[in-house]
């Protein structure tokens, strides 16, 4: 195991920018920034990808290291140490990986999991549709077999960060006759295909975070298939599985800084930070905070707990990712809160006009005040995304408690004769 860490620490100094290992030993964090400055994030992910030990346990044929789950833990816990990005961000690593370690072809996995862990391919959802939000089983998008390929044409929306990721986990109905729970197949989209246009969707905190995408006779070939034909919805399950952990920050620290980037807002430590300079003496502000501290606490035993001797996502996931999505409303309210007067008007620049471009850098394009109030509005969508928080309580009452399920009339209707 010394050998090994010895081994990482090598690939480390060779890898990383001069001066990095060395801050990283002495404790030292100005020198730490200064080695991060200019840092090529991009390359160093598909160095670190490339070498195996994005994901040390897999086999190499997927990208991985062939390492026992000992060695594994040991790389991770190396890299952790020496503070470098782990993996690749979007969805690929965290949702379309194990969705196709799980179903696909050996061919498939060849193909697409090598270049999900060097981030050379980002990967975004084509699941929910207009008319297919909760009730995502109604979807609509129409594959049709073509020999070798798939024709699909529908429209999605919701598409989180799909005008930057180059392939798409998408569901699509290739049997209208059977009932809506089956005929439905999953397949990995190159949205760089002819037939595909992403349209984005300008939201409350003026970014276009998400986007709506439409498919116009798109060919997909049947590599690309990552579910048995008619049967994607256990497929699915496994992606909204892993989801809902990645949104609660459950699975360690590449899904735990997933579950940062997208729920947004300040951490718990910054808006303690906050009211420590504004001087805060209101005792319902101050007892708000304890709560929040509490709720934290709470919150990380409860996903600690979820994750012992878990070998997969299952219903559990749905507890934490609904506390955490209400946990992180309360927190970026009371953020604001803090702020008085300053959440409501500020000088500088505004909210909107600095987030006009999709790939908007949030550190540069705002500060103070600003940044509170983003995270807030941001947070809104918090109990929407991932599962609706109504969904996840349906899910937490008849998966989880075991309480009898709600009458279904549609389950054994072929999905071509539901209302819609």
């Amino acid at each position: 195991m010394t050998d090994l860490r010895g081994e990482v620490r090598e690939f480390l100094r060779t890898g990383l920018p001069d001066g990095w290992v060395d801050a990283i030993d002495a404790g030292d964090d100005a020198s730490l920034a200064s080695a991060r400055a200019g840092f090529d994030r991009a390359a160093w992910l598909r160095r670190l990808g490339g070498r195996g030990w994005v994901m040390p346990a897999w086999p190499k044929a997927w990208g991985g290291d062939d390492r026992s789950p000992a060695d594994a833990r040991a790389i991770g816990a190396t890299l952790a140490e020496h503070k470098v990005p782990m993996g690749p961000g979007g969805a690929g690593l965290t949702l379309a990986a194990p969705t196709i370690v799980a179903h696909s072809s050996e061919e498939t996995k060849r193909r697409f999991l090598p270049k999900i862990v060097t981030g050379e391919e980002l990967w975004c959802q084509l699941f929910s549709e207009p008319g297919a939000g909760s009730d995502l089983a109604a979807l609509g998008t129409r594959a049709v077999r073509d020999g070798d390929e798939w024709v699909v044409s529908g429209q999605k929306v919701w598409t989180t960060m799909g005008h930057v990721s180059q392939f798409a986990m998408l569901l699509a109905r290739t049997n209208p006759d059977a009932p809506k729970h089956k005929g439905i197949t999953y397949f990995a989209c190159d949205l760089r295909a002819p037939g595909v246009e992403v349209r984005g969707l300008r939201q409350l905190t003026g970014e276009a975070e998400f986007n709506e995408v439409f498919l116009t006779d798109t060919r997909i070939p049947d590599l690309y298939r990552i579910s048995d034909v008619d049967e994607g919805w256990g497929a699915t399950m496994t992606t909204l599985a892993n989801e809902r952990v990645a949104l609660s920050g459950g699975g360690g620290d590449k899904t735990a800084k997933a579950s940062a980037s997208i729920l947004g807002g300040l951490r718990l430590d910054a808006v303690l930070a906050l009211a420590a300079e504004r001087g805060v003496t209101d005792v319902v502000l101050r007892d708000r905070l304890v709560q929040a501290w509490i709720d934290q606490r709470v919150l990380d035993l409860t996903i600690r707990r979820a994750s012992v001797n878990r070998r997969s996502p299952g219903p559990e996931g749905s507890v934490t990712k609904l506390a955490k999505a209400l946990h992180n409303q309360r927190l970026q309210q009371l953020a604001v809160d803090l702020l008085g007067a300053d959440g409501q008007a500020w000088d500088g620049p505004s909210l909107y006009g600095a987030v006009d471009r999709p790939d908007w850098d949030l550190a540069e394009a705002l500060e103070g005040a600003p940044l509170v109030v983003r995270g807030m509005l941001r947070s809104r969508a918090n109990t929407l995304e991932g599962g609706t928080a109504e969904i996840l309580r349906n899910i937490l009452g008849e998966r989880v408690l075991g309480l009898p399920g709600d009458v279904r009339v549609d389950r054994d209707v072929a999905w071509k004769d539901l209302p819609r």
